[in-house]
């Protein structure tokens, strides 16, 4: 069965603060690391009410030294707002802390609307994301001969690059460079399967990131006991999808009653919200699990990396035991098919 991840923008709820937040992301990725998730990733956002993971390296650490196995990343850092050198400098510096336990995801959105790309100092230009890449890829290597800008630290450490994306242009970037692709299919499900048919079509080996394609798609899913109160806890992660369109962002929202919730949406809000979050799953043990094994079986996905807005931290533990638990019945299920198969076959 394939590995579980966990993508977490340490989200702050209402009534809440950054201090609660980070709090709750350490006890999250503490309790995932027992749970058997294989990466814990952290997400780049600025001049948002509900992320508190805007310094990304400085929240990496934090989680990485609450934890001593699980790996550790950014999914991701949005290149454009930093040089690439700096970006080494922190991604060196958090392997050489945590040795083989740091991922490096990069993004070529900066994570904010324009006016806050202004504020962050930098002059943005995407178009020059696959060379940024390439800078980072060669300043995380061994230094050239003669090369005069090292990372410091970095160089020679070979932190692990992933291309992260939402169109088909991140798909042919990783395809191009042999670099590990993550597709946020949590928020962006329409283009999912192309972009999956091109990274796979196009993939280059390469030194860097190996000798095949691979994969780990974003999914939302929201656990519970019952289809109903899976339902009500989703209703915050809809609420901030609708604020963010209206330009009215604040923090994580307590859920409501779904059914209200539904029938007050209009006509073009229930578009948004299904055409947005076609990926996501949402409803009891059951039902998430039919989800999860139909979703895996119509991607091919070499890993899942799950996201969740939920409002109480409580409940959002439980739904991602509950996402765990679900990935070991799925790998016993799948080995106990194999196994019927090898005995008929011999029979």
């Amino acid at each position: 069965m394939v590995p579980f991840s966990i993508l977490d923008l340490a989200p702050i709820v209402e009534g809440g603060s950054a201090s609660q937040a980070f709090r709750n992301t350490l006890d999250l990725a503490q309790h995932a690391e027992r749970w058997g998730y294989h990466r814990y990733w952290l997400a780049e956002h600025h001049n948002m009410p509900a992320v508190a993971s805007a310094a990304t390296a400085v929240v990496i650490a934090h989680v990485a030294g609450g934890t001593s196995s699980i790996r550790v990343g950014a999914g991701g850092i949005m290149l454009p707002n930093h040089s690439p050198l700096v970006v080494a400098e922190q991604f060196g510096t958090l392997e050489s802390l945590f040795p083989g336990r740091i991922d490096l995801g990069v993004g070529r959105a900066p994570g904010s609307d324009q006016v806050t790309a202004v504020a962050l100092r930098r002059n943005l230009n995407i178009d020059s994301f696959p060379q940024d890449v390439q800078e980072l890829m060669a300043l995380l290597r061994e230094p050239a001969s003669g090369q005069r800008v090292k990372a410091v630290p970095g160089a020679g450490l070979n932190v692990p690059i992933w291309v992260l994306g939402s169109s088909l242009f991140g798909a042919q970037l990783a395809a191009e460079l042999g670099l590990p692709f993550a597709f946020a299919s949590h928020f962006a499900p329409a283009q999912m399967m192309p972009a999956i048919e091109i990274y796979r079509s196009r993939f280059q080996p390469s030194s860097f990131g190996g000798d095949r394609p691979y994969v780990m798609l974003g999914v939302n899913v929201v656990a519970a006991a019952t289809d109903q109160e899976a339902r009500r806890l989703f209703t915050s992660h809809q609420q901030i999808f609708l604020a963010l369109r209206r330009g009215q962002l604040g923090p994580v929202p307590p859920p409501v009653d779904p059914d209200r919730f539904d029938a007050e949406l209009t006509p073009l809000e229930r578009v948004e919200l299904q055409h947005t979050l076609a990926s996501a799953l949402v409803g009891s043990p059951a039902t998430v699990r039919r989800g999860l094994a139909d979703f895996r079986a119509r991607t091919g996905a070499d890993e899942l990396i799950i996201a969740a807005q939920i409002f109480d931290h409580a409940a959002r533990l439980r739904s991602y035991e509950i996402a765990a638990q679900l990935r070991e019945e799925l790998r016993q299920s799948l080995e106990s098919s194999v196994g019927s198969l090898e005995s008929q076959s011999t029979v």
